[in-house]
C-alpha cells in the first residue's frame, strides 16, 4: 500500500503541461504566415521583374545565333514555372482563415509544407540545371568575342555563385522556413489536442 501511495503521490507530483492560449496562438501563427507570405509575395514580384528584364533583352537586342535565344527561352521557361510554383504556394498559404476552421487550415499548413519540401528538394536543381543551361548558351555568343582570361572569370564566377546559392544559401533558407513552419504546426497541434 505505501508504494502505491508513494507512486499515485510522484504521479501527481509531475509538471502539468502548460495550457496554449488560443489568442495567443492564433497570433503567432497569422504573425509566421503573413511572413511566408510576404517573401513568397517579394519573391513573385522579383522573379516577375527578372522575368520582363530577360524579355526586354530578347527583344530588343539583336543575336546572330539561335543558341542565344535558346538560351533566354529555357531561362524564360524555367522563371515562369517556377513562379507558378511560387504562385500555388501563396494560394495555399492565403485561401484559408485559421479562425474559421482550423482543423483545415492545419492540414492546409501541412500540405504547404510537403510542397516547399518537395520544390526545395529535386525541383530546385532542376531549376538550378536549367538556369545553367540556359546561361550556358546565352553565355556562348555574348562572350564569343571576350577573351580567355574574361571567359574563364565569366564562367567561374557565374558557376561560383550558382553553386554558393545551391550549397549555402538554400541550405540555411530551408532550414529557417522549415523550423518556423514546424513550430506553427506543432503549435497548432498541441492546440487541437488541448480542445479534444
Amino acid at each position: 500500500m505505501k508504494d502505491f501511495d508513494h507512486l499515485m503521490s510522484v504521479w501527481q507530483e509531475q509538471p502539468k503541461k502548460d495550457q496554449l492560449s488560443v489568442d495567443d496562438v492564433l497570433k503567432q501563427v497569422k504573425k509566421g504566415m503573413s511572413s511566408l507570405s510576404r517573401k513568397l509575395l517579394f519573391g513573385i514580384i522579383s522573379m516577375g521583374a527578372s522575368f520582363v528584364g530577360v524579355f526586354i533583352v530578347m527583344m530588343f537586342f539583336v543575336f546572330t545565333s539561335w543558341v542565344t535565344y535558346a538560351g533566354i527561352a529555357i531561362i524564360m521557361i524555367t522563371m515562369v514555372l517556377y513562379v507558378m510554383m511560387m504562385v500555388r504556394d501563396y494560394r495555399i498559404i492565403n485561401k484559408q482563415d485559421i479562425t474559421i476552421n482550423p482543423t483545415e487550415y492545419l492540414q492546409s499548413l501541412k500540405e504547404y509544407q510537403r510542397n516547399r519540401a518537395i520544390v526545395y528538394g529535386w525541383v530546385y536543381y532542376v531549376y538550378v540545371i536549367l538556369i545553367s543551361s540556359g546561361l550556358l548558351l546565352y553565355f556562348y555568343e555574348v562572350l564569343q568575342s571576350a577573351s580567355a582570361a574574361f571567359k574563364i572569370v565569366a564562367y567561374g564566377i557565374t558557376a561560383a555563385w550558382l553553386l554558393f546559392c545551391t550549397f549555402s544559401l538554400k541550405g540555411r533558407f530551408v532550414k529557417n522556413e522549415q523550423d518556423k513552419l514546424n513550430l506553427m504546426i506543432d503549435r497548432l497541434i498541441r492546440l487541437q489536442d488541448q480542445f479534444n
